[in-house]
C-alpha cells in the first residue's frame, strides 16, 4: 500500500532492523566482536584510541576494575550501548569488513530506496548507537557494494543518546535543515516517540518481529514510500 508522498530535505535513517536486520548485528557482528576483542586491545593497547576506551570503560565501571577487557565482553553479551564499547567494536569490525568476514546486511527494498531518493537530490543521514566507524563501514562494505557516495551524514551517541530530543535538535542543525522538514526512519518506537517531541517528521517501520504502533504512520515496505525534495 502507497503511503502519500511525503515532502522531506533531509532522511535521518536507523540501521538495525530498519535498513538492516536486526539478526546481524546479534548473531554476526556481537560474536566477532566477542571472538576478537581481547586478541584486538591486546594488540594496540598502546594506541590513542585503543588506551583512552580502556580509560572510559573503567570510569564507566569503577575506577578498581582489573580486567577492562572482561567488562566490555560483558557489556556485548547484555548489548550495552556503552561509548568505549561501541568505539572498540569499530575498530575490531573494521578487520572483519575489510577481510570478507561479512557484508553489512541491507534489504533490497532500503537499496532501492537508498539509491532513489539520492538520485532525487534528498541528503540522506545515518543515526545510529554504533559508531560512526562501524556504520562507515557498514554503508561501504556492504551486500550492495558501497554505498557510501549515498549518504552524506553519520551520526552516533557522540551527538548524544537517541532517546534525548536534543540529540534531534543537534543533528538538523549539523544537517543544516529546519527541524520540521527532517523525516526520521526508525523500527523503535521510543526513538521515534522523542523525535516527534523534538520537531521531526517520523515514520515507523515495520519488519520481522517489529509489531505495528497506532501512535504512528507505519510502513513494511520502502517501495511505499515518496519523498518530495521541497524547491
Amino acid at each position: 500500500m502507497m503511503l502519500p508522498p511525503l515532502q522531506a530535505s533531509a532522511v535521518l535513517l536507523d540501521i538495525e532492523g530498519t535498513l538492516g536486520s536486526k539478526t546481524f548485528l546479534s548473531q554476526v557482528l556481537a560474536p566477532y566482536a566477542q571472538q576478537h576483542l581481547r586478541d584486538y586491545v591486546d594488540r594496540h593497547r598502546d594506541t590513542p584510541v585503543v588506551a583512552q576506551a580502556l580509560l572510559d570503560t573503567q570510569a564507566l565501571a569503577g575506577d578498581t576494575v582489573s580486567d577492562p577487557v572482561g567488562i566490555l565482553l560483558h557489556w556485548i553479551s547484555q548489548d550495552r550501548k556503552a561509548p568505549p564499547l561501541k568505539k572498540l567494536q569499530g575498530l575490531v569490525w573494521r578487520r572483519g569488513f575489510e577481510q570478507g568476514a561479512f557484508q553489512g546486511h541491507l534489504f533490497i527494498d532500503a537499496v532501492r530506496a537508498l539509491q532513489r531518493w539520492h538520485q532525487a537530490g534528498v541528503p540522506l543521514a545515518i543515526y545510529s548507537s554504533g559508531s560512526v566507524q562501524a556504520q562507515q563501514l557498514y554503508f561501504g562494505y556492504s551486500v550492495a557494494g558501497d554505498l557510501r557516495p549515498w549518504l552524506s551524514a553519520y551520526f552516533d551517541t557522540d551527538i548524544g543518546a537517541k532517546v534525548e530530543v536534543a540529540s534531534y535538535l543537534r543533528i538538523a542543525l549539523a544537517l543544516g535543515q529546519p527541524v520540521a522538514q527532517v523525516l526520521f526512519l526508525s523500527d523503535s518506537v521510543v526513538e521515534l516517540q522523542v523525535a516527534r517531541s523534538a520537531g521531526l517528521k517520523v515514520l515507523h517501520v515495520v519488519r520481522e518481529d517489529t509489531a505495528a504502533d497506532a501512535r504512528f504512520t507505519s510502513l513494511t515496505n520502502f517501495d511505499e514510500l515518496q519523498i518530495q525534495y521541497p524547491d
